[in-house]
């Protein structure tokens, strides 16, 4: 019976703190190439030895990114985002909205009166009348989330 492959735990941390480097192919530093230390999958260690080679080294901007698989706007960012945070800065940061960007203060407000008015009354008819009133689509759920993080849930 063939044996199962072990999944590599690198790999699912990297991937769980999204700094697995989606192009390790392109890094062709020769450290990343010829060295186990050197992990050319992981994208904190691929940018921070990218800008240390720049920094320490003195080589070329523009040939040390190729190297390593970057552009010159990518090695800038990556040098802004480590002069401003230092190795926390290479960290990709999560994408999308940060926060709610459609349930305002005004929505909750007019939610809050909503329920004041009328004691047992179903998100979806919530939802329902504050797109009809404030011409904004939200989603039950969006509503009821939003409600208990400012704690005005009845």
């Amino acid at each position: 019976m063939p044996e199962k492959k072990q999944p590599d735990k690198k790999i699912a941390a990297l991937m769980e703190h999204a700094c697995l480097n989606p192009r390790p192919e392109r890094v062709m530093d020769s450290p990343f190439r010829e060295e186990a230390f050197f992990d050319s999958r992981d994208l904190v260690q691929v940018k921070y030895e990218m800008l240390r080679k720049v920094s320490v080294e003195k080589c070329s901007v523009t040939q040390t990114a190729q190297r390593f698989g970057f552009s010159r706007p990518s090695f800038y960012e990556a040098k802004g985002a480590f002069d401003k945070e230092g190795l926390m800065g290479l960290v990709p940061k999560k994408r999308g909205p940060r926060k709610r960007h459609k349930v305002s203060a005004a929505v909750l407000d007019f939610v809050a009166d909503i329920f004041k008015q009328e004691q047992r009354i179903s998100m979806v008819q919530i939802a329902n009348r504050v797109e009809a009133h404030l011409g904004i689509k939200l989603h039950p759920r969006s509503i009821e989330r939003a409600l208990k993080a400012k704690k005005k849930l009845p």
